[in-house]
């Protein structure tokens, strides 16, 4: 069924609103969070919802309607208040960027899906299965700056929070019912210390573009020089990438090296684009012409040694994970899988040194993990 009777999500967009929520929350010992960003629509991403459950009432915070959204900081790093998100780690990364957020307390109910051998993980598919909820997913790509938001998105985002209490407490159930309860807390916690605040711009490797190694030297040169000219374009403009030019589209410029306007008209512009900047486009081709041969990164390859323990250590993992029926890398996260055939632990020691984080993970498969790297000694 499609959600129709959900009591209505208190909008919060004024101070003395935002200071009765947070001494709501302050109150509770689970609230459910999750966010909504604009990345699809502009060049610097922004968080532009924020939305809270508790048992009791559904909330929706509009920080462009802030100046600051210090008050909640005490909330998110709260160890007594447990914060349910659903997939996690981008929210938290942008929870970190937008406002300096800090956390603890985490339950994240796709991470304990996965932990689960859950197929289907995606919120939505848990939703249905658990609460017969069908949920809209063209609204995952409305622009959730623009203001005011519909009826329609105000119900969507309301719906990402208002049942995950409910899910996480049936996921929880499972956890301990299948003695996995250690192993979800320890990837919580993992999760809370993050990595620090991301770059505010995303800007994908140049080198990274399909095709672009069927390239000449000279037109590998082009390309990085569109490349360039199309990210200053997109921070000029407050415009994703992907809206200006296509990667594809710049490797075929780069390749045709087009010098006039009809000619990149020729070549799929739009007589818009070209208007807008098609004077950038020929200068930067200009510039690649011109400019000192590109040459491919070298990447150093890692010792054959090193890649021979990785191997034996994936070929375990997924060996196990099988037998699990979960995916790899809850096994051993990749981090762990890098780290130990870098290190090469000997002995049990070592090994919980590597895996200070994950007592769970060193007790369940430490000594397998062993035998498997004394095969390349």
């Amino acid at each position: 069924m499609i959600v129709e009777n959900l009591p209505q999500a208190a909008w919060i967009d004024t101070q003395s609103e935002l200071q009765h929520l947070i001494a709501h929350l302050s109150e509770q010992t689970q609230i459910a969070v999750d966010t909504e960003s604009n990345s699809l629509h502009v060049y610097h991403e922004q968080v532009c919802l924020i939305q809270f459950s508790t048992q009791k009432k559904d909330y929706l915070v509009d920080p462009l309607a802030f100046n600051s959204l210090d008050g909640l900081t005490p909330i998110f790093a709260n160890p007594k208040i447990e914060k349910v998100f659903h997939a996690a780690e981008y929210d938290l990364i942008c929870l970190r960027r937008d406002f300096g957020f800090t956390f603890s307390n985490i339950f994240d109910t796709m991470l304990v899906a996965r932990i689960l051998g859950y197929k289907a993980v995606g919120l939505g598919d848990l939703l249905t299965e658990r609460f017969q909820i069908q949920v809209e997913k063209r609204n995952q790509r409305a622009n959730w700056g623009s203001r005011p938001l519909s009826r329609e998105l105000l119900r969507y985002a309301q719906i990402d929070t208002h049942f995950l209490i409910e899910l996480r407490n049936q996921l929880y159930k499972e956890l301990k019912l299948k003695d996995l309860w250690a192993l979800a807390k320890e990837d919580f916690a993992i999760a809370c210390k993050g990595n620090g605040i991301v770059e505010h711009k995303k800007c994908m490797n140049w080198e990274r573009l399909d095709r672009q190694r069927m390239l000449s030297p000279r037109e590998r040169t082009i390309l990085y020089e569109l490349w360039k000219c199309r990210e200053q374009l997109g921070e000029q403009t407050n415009r994703p990438v992907f809206k200006i030019l296509s990667n594809e589209r710049l490797v075929v410029l780069a390749h045709a090296t087009p010098k006039t306007e009809k000619a990149l008209e020729h070549l799929g512009l739009t007589l818009h684009q070209i208007e807008r900047f098609g004077g950038e486009v020929l200068a930067a081709i200009r510039r690649g012409k011109e400019a000192p041969i590109i040459r491919h990164s070298i990447s150093k390859r890692p010792p054959q040694v090193f890649l021979n323990r990785l191997e034996l250590l994936r070929t375990w993992r997924k060996k196990t994970a099988q037998h699990m029926g979960v995916e790899s890398d809850i096994i051993l996260p990749r981090r762990y899988l890098n780290d130990i055939a870098e290190k090469n632990p000997g002995n049990k020691h070592e090994l919980a040194e590597v895996m200070e984080h994950s007592p769970w993970r060193l007790a369940h498969f430490g000594e397998e993990i062993l035998d498997t790297l004394r095969i390349t000694r």
